[in-house]
């Protein structure tokens, strides 16, 4: 097994770390040297992709590559991995066995309120999210074409070491929100690594929510970080009175609750299904703090 990932962010370098550290081969990319280190430390080959073109060196990589992920944002000209490496993935990858592309729930839009699952129809509401409902389509028709396995996985709002309620609460940012009868789903980027070795190993394609068992209010998550911590809860702060940016807000216009049944129908088992054991477990074993 070796790995290549177009764009190693915070969810794909979770992945990096969890099979580089199960001896698999793993290399990726990203589009400055500065990062090189980064991605060296999650376990890593790292390599340049300018979106645009690509390198000598990543195609020799691509040519020995059995799974492919693929975490790159697409934009108004389509999914820029698709664009540039196309004819290479298609007739340069001759060892390719599974390819995994990594979305959003977003793409479901606004539902108020309602359960929603892979079948449900898709209803974005962001240009970002509209861009993702093209790409996951093109990856699909890609994988069917090529006669390889493309799972889509579709994330919830992502947390965990470095990223999560406590940075917020420790840094004076955290606030509550508070917006009748909203939820969210959340997955912990440890569940989300978890996720794409599980479907990866298993060869596995389709559309999967990758999202924890519970939508809950955001406030709610907010208090419970800082009853662990020990300190203050943030001030009720009614939503229509919030200062917040056009992309913070648009997040608040999309009301929905996202079911996992599918992936755990799968074999898959989260190790955090709630947010309350996850920040639990960030607390007591204390990497909060850094990814």
């Amino acid at each position: 097994m070796k790995v290549f990932i177009f764009g190693a962010g915070f969810s794909a370098r979770a992945f990096a770390r969890l099979i580089s550290g199960k001896g698999v081969a793993v290399s990726g990319t990203t589009r400055s040297e500065s990062r090189f280190d980064l991605l060296r430390s999650a376990g890593l080959s790292p390599y340049l992709f300018d979106g645009l073109q690509l390198t000598a060196d990543v195609k020799e990589q691509l040519s020995q590559t059995t799974h492919l992920l693929v975490s790159a944002a697409p934009g108004e000209d389509g999914d820029p991995v698709l664009n540039a490496a196309r004819s290479t993935i298609a007739e340069g990858m001759p060892a390719l066995q599974w390819m995994g592309y990594l979305s959003t729930v977003g793409v479901y839009g606004n539902h108020d309120g309602a359960w929603v699952d892979e079948t449900s129809s898709c209803n974005p509401v962001s240009k970002r999210s509209k861009f993702r409902v093209a790409a996951e389509q093109q990856w699909i028709d890609f994988g069917e074409a090529r006669d390889v396995p493309a799972a889509i996985l579709r994330l919830s709002g992502i947390y965990g070491p470095g990223r999560n309620a406590f940075i917020k609460l420790d840094n004076g940012s955290a606030r509550r929100l508070i917006k009748p009868d909203q939820v969210f789903n959340r997955i912990h980027v440890t569940d989300i690594a978890r996720a794409i070795d599980h479907l990866g190993q298993a060869r596995l394609g389709g559309i999967f929510n990758v999202t924890d068992d519970e939508p809950a209010p955001p406030q709610d998550v907010v208090a419970f970080a800082a009853e662990l911590m020990g300190v203050e809860i943030p001030p009720d702060i009614p939503f229509e009175k919030a200062d917040l940016t056009p992309m913070a807000r648009s997040f608040y216009g999309e009301n929905k609750r996202v079911s996992n049944a599918r992936l755990k129908s799968t074999g898959f088992e989260f190790c955090y299904p709630d947010y309350r054991k996850s920040h639990a477990s960030l607390w007591s074993q204390n990497n909060w703090r850094e990814e």
